[in-house]
């Protein structure tokens, strides 16, 4: 039998202002079309800021990123 192999970091919860920011920018499918750690990973860099200010600033440059379509986390990423 094989192990059962579990995440190495917490699936993180979606807050509601990254959502509407993605369905007002019309970038949900490219989110969606992403691998499960580049979107955990986008999410706990946005829910672990402390101050406002960097939550936003973060949420802005995943949404640029999604509509180049080629970039992770500031670097080349190629489907």
């Amino acid at each position: 039998m094989s192990p059962v192999l579990r995440p190495l970091r917490k699936r993180e919860d979606m807050p509601e202002f990254v959502r509407a920011a993605l369905e007002e920018r019309g970038l949900r499918e490219q989110y969606d079309a992403r691998p499960p750690y580049q979107r955990n990973d986008y999410l706990m860099w946005i829910n672990h800021a402390k101050q406002e200010a960097t939550k936003q600033k973060r949420l802005g440059q995943m949404l640029e990123e999604l509509e180049d379509g080629y970039v992770y986390m500031r670097m080349d990423w190629n489907r």
